[in-house]
């Protein structure tokens, strides 16, 4: 079924280079980043390169490695700017983009079926909510019922790793945050 969605969203954006999720698809967590940047695009995975670096350090606070989760992003393709002197970078993605992503997005967890939903950063969260105000700052590092298509999952939002780097004085959250889910990751397979 994730294969024919995948299918579905690569014929939705023709000619456009994608990077669908990888991982476990029976993992109880699900990790939902924002888009692929650069490194992503070229080895056709999520969260590899800098991302990549982010994402050991993470699994490793949490205990868990890569092939235990499932990883994907709310958009599947890149969305960049083109300076004057031609030169490729990542920007946001727009309202517009991660409202079509999104319907995809609440598919594809739907197919995955994890028990949590780990977003990183303000664009998967609200992807997740359906909800354009909802802002990380209300939300991280909290378990919290969500539903998605009508289906219940807890959602636990974490602040997106490169944020510590343009806002140092986060880090200690996002630590903080980090050991909030490894607690609640480590309490709920006792049960």
């Amino acid at each position: 079924m994730l294969d024919r969605l995948y299918h579905e969203i690569d014929t939705f954006y023709e000619d456009t280079p994608l990077v669908f999720g990888d991982g476990n698809r029976q993992a109880k967590l699900l990790l939902i980043g924002e888009a692929p940047g650069k490194d992503e695009v070229a080895l056709g995975r999520p969260f590899v390169g800098k991302a990549g670096k982010n994402l050991d350090g993470f699994l490793q606070v949490i205990g868990l490695a890569r092939e235990d989760i499932y990883i994907t992003n709310v958009c599947k393709f890149r969305p960049h700017k083109i300076s004057e002197k031609g030169r490729v970078s990542n920007r946001p993605p727009t309202k517009q983009e991660i409202a079509i992503a999104a319907d995809f997005l609440l598919k594809e967890i739907g197919m995955i079926a994890p028990q949590t939903i780990v977003t990183l950063g303000n664009t998967p969260l609200r992807a997740v909510l359906g909800d354009f105000s909802a802002n990380i700052g209300a939300y991280h590092g909290q378990a919290q019922p969500v539903h998605v298509k009508g289906q219940a999952y807890t959602l636990f939002a974490l602040y997106h790793p490169a944020s510590i780097i343009y806002n140092p004085p986060l880090k200690t959250t996002y630590e903080q945050d980090l050991g909030r889910l490894a607690d609640y990751l480590s309490n709920t397979n006792k049960k």
